[in-house]
């Protein structure tokens, strides 16, 4: 399931709070896409670990209550208390937990409650974890446990990333590299023994290691910490290309610009644009670019104009647009 069907998939299920639980590898932005759903949706978002939790953390701590003169269990201060409240309840690496602790979310999952707390109404639970084949510290989840949640699986997709990217301000090169050589976004073998390996969570490390002014000679050392040498040495040769590139500012203003024939640097020239014009409000900036696609290969200039439409860019208003769509609709069946 790509990014964009599981929101929408997540968004229905916990309006019918219907427990959820998404599954993937390590590093592909599970945590990040059910956070992003709370912010959208206005819903607070507690983050439970229960892989850092005893048994009794979870049901609460039993005491005396002199008044009825019976034992009363408290309830844990990490759980929603207030009735008016409303949010999601992410128990994230839920079957990195012990299965005695699993055991203790049985009830808190299906019944929405755990001894005498009871989760406020407008809470749903959505749980998160790897699977057992990607070789982490992972406890074989019960049935009875795994019977009380929808599940739905995550897939790595480059078109959902570059979307998340573009709204993120993923740099640029890091936008336009994987675009070039999409194979690198998610390169995870379990049976390795790598530290570093590329992901779509490392690669956004790569972009803020490139923002924050590391020296150029430790550069190459320091993205390999986060993708592997083998990522981050294609990396660096394919950001030297964007060293050519023209001026991207001169070209949406309207001027010349020569552009040499080579994929690499078309690939990155697309991506750049798409972020200039992220940040520009030259309303005219638009028509610029696509009268500057019409000079492009036509399946570049075919991608320039899905990536300003995928952007929320308004091609359709510019005065250019119909003279873009007679000479390359076609291709867009």
């Amino acid at each position: 399931m790509k990014a964009d069907v599981l929101d929408k998939s997540i968004t229905r299920l916990i309006a019918a709070q219907i427990p959820v639980f998404v599954w993937g590898s390590p590093g592909i932005g599970k945590s990040s896409i059910i956070r992003e759903v709370a912010t959208k949706q206005g819903l607070a978002c507690i983050d439970l670990r229960l892989s850092l939790l005893d048994p009794t953390d979870l049901k609460g701590i039993p005491f005396f209550d002199p008044q009825e003169n019976e034992a009363v269990w408290a309830a844990p201060s990490f759980l929603p208390k207030d009735p008016e409240s409303r949010g999601i309840l992410f128990l994230d690496e839920i079957n990195t937990a012990p299965p005695s602790v699993q055991a203790s979310a049985y009830q808190l999952v299906l019944d929405r409650k755990v001894g005498e707390y009871s989760l406020p109404e407008g809470w749903s639970i959505v749980a998160a974890g790897n699977h057992e084949s990607d070789r982490g510290v992972i406890y074989r989840m019960p049935p009875p446990l795994a019977n009380r949640f929808v599940h739905l699986e995550l897939e790595v997709d480059l078109e959902a990333w570059k979307l998340w990217a573009y709204r993120h301000a993923i740099e640029s090169s890091v936008i336009a590299f994987l675009q070039y050589a999409p194979e690198w976004l998610f390169r995870f073998e379990p049976a390795a023994n790598h530290k570093s390996f590329p992901t779509p969570r490392s690669w956004e490390y790569v972009s803020k290691i490139l923002t924050a002014d590391i020296e150029r000679t430790l550069l190459l050392e320091n993205l390999s910490g986060a993708v592997g040498a083998e990522a981050a040495v294609a990396f660096m040769a394919f950001r030297k290309v964007m060293e050519r590139l023209p001026d991207i500012d001169a070209l949406l203003r309207g001027e010349s610009v020569e552009v040499a024939d080579d994929q690499e640097l078309l690939f990155a020239l697309v991506t750049g644009i798409i972020s200039r014009l992220g940040c520009t409000e030259e309303s005219r900036a638009v028509d610029h670019a696509l009268r500057f696609s019409m000079t492009l290969p036509k399946e570049f200039s075919v991608m320039l104009v899905k990536d300003m439409q995928q952007h929320g860019i308004a091609v359709e208003r510019s005065a250019v647009w119909e003279q873009w769509v007679e000479a390359f609709a076609y291709l867009l069946e």
